[in-house]
């Protein structure tokens, strides 16, 4: 099949630094290719890909000082998946909603994965002038708010299977791996910390739009004794990180739609302590890959426990379920049942 990847523009696909979207769109471009499919990435210039890319802007937005407006790079990239529409046999595209009054309109098969949170008020009338349109979530929990939408799968997240090495003695300090935002509550990974008695390493970034929360709430308590704030570290730190720590802390206070983070703890075998938000429950197996919790007491109980646990149990439920292999097979049966059948044998 000739498959367009539309990726968001605000990293490069893969991701230098921190970005969940645009790493699960390189991991699922790559396992096309290896499967044999022709695919066209629409993405920053400065990504890296074995497929055709199509370089909208020269660099991840994010990570541009001279870019003031994200908006206006995505309809540029968008007219120039539409100059070429003709040219697929379907197009993928993971930028949200940007493209549904476009997509609609023509007649070119089309999938949207939606990456985000939709429990938000205005995306009711928005999403209602849509709702035939094809989706697929990357929860079930996701998808409640529209619950309504023409939803053709549920897939989850894969990384691939060699990307992360398993680690299964377990260490000595808890990990917290992400961005500093209020509905991340990296305030709760340290209370529980301190009160645990276990060092908290602290890897993530800070938005813009964050940080106020950061200086005013979180910087204070990185004088916590218990507490080592590293920042926003790449991929190739991620393993070690990971690996090494005796459980991930997943504090989450908002409608999390997938979470890879607790992915890249389990395929490494490490344990995760996440809250009873979102998609926690249908990734962690509770009282086997870790525990789910609804209070900073229960989650130092959790911890307390984790010991028990067995590490290959993590690795093996990330080699069953969350591999980049399954995520690319899981799409391409939605690609089938969307694309034409004249297409697709003219694809064979």
């Amino acid at each position: 099949m000739r498959i367009a990847q539309v990726a968001p523009l605000y990293e490069s696909v893969p991701p230098k630094l921190y970005g969940g979207t645009e790493r699960v769109v390189f991991y699922l471009t790559e396992e096309l290719i290896k499967m044999g499919h022709e695919v066209i990435l629409f993405a920053s210039g400065d990504s890296q890909t074995k497929a055709q890319l199509i370089p909208v802007c020269p660099n991840a937005l994010r990570l541009d000082k001279n870019c003031k407006d994200f908006i206006v790079w995505h309809l540029y990239m968008l007219e120039e998946v539409f100059k070429r529409a003709k040219f697929f046999d379907i197009i993928h595209f993971h930028i949200e909603y940007l493209h549904l009054p476009l997509a609609t309109r023509y007649n070119v098969p089309f999938i949207t994965t939606l990456h985000g949170r939709l429990d938000l008020p205005e995306y009711i009338p928005f999403f209602k002038n849509f709702k035939n349109a094809p989706f697929v979530s990357i929860s079930n929990s996701q998808r409640k708010p529209l619950s309504w939408l023409n939803w053709q799968a549920t897939i989850y997240h894969g990384l691939p299977e060699d990307l992360y090495k398993f680690y299964p003695e377990r260490g000595k300090y808890l990990a917290f791996l992400g961005r500093i935002s209020p509905e991340k509550r990296p305030d709760r990974a340290i209370k529980i910390a301190e009160k645990f008695g276990m060092t908290l390493k602290i890897a993530a970034k800070v938005d813009k739009v964050d940080e106020a929360y950061f200086k005013e709430v979180i910087k204070p308590m990185l004088k916590s004794p218990w507490v080592e704030f590293i920042g926003e570290i790449g991929e190739k730190e991620k393993n070690e990180f990971l690996g090494n720590a005796y459980a991930l802390v997943f504090p989450i206070d908002w409608p999390e739609p997938f979470g890879l983070v607790m992915v890249e703890a389990l395929a490494c075998g490490t344990p995760v302590v996440a809250w009873n938000c979102g998609s926690v429950p249908e990734i962690i197996e509770n009282g086997k890959t870790g525990f789910i919790v609804e209070s900073i007491e229960s989650a130092v109980k959790a911890l307390d426990k984790v010991k028990d646990l067995n590490r290959e149990d993590c690795r093996k439920s990330f080699e069953k379920r969350f591999t980049a292999k399954r995520m690319a097979q899981d799409y391409v049966h939605v690609y089938q049942t969307i694309t034409p059948k004249e297409i697709l044998l003219k694809a064979v």
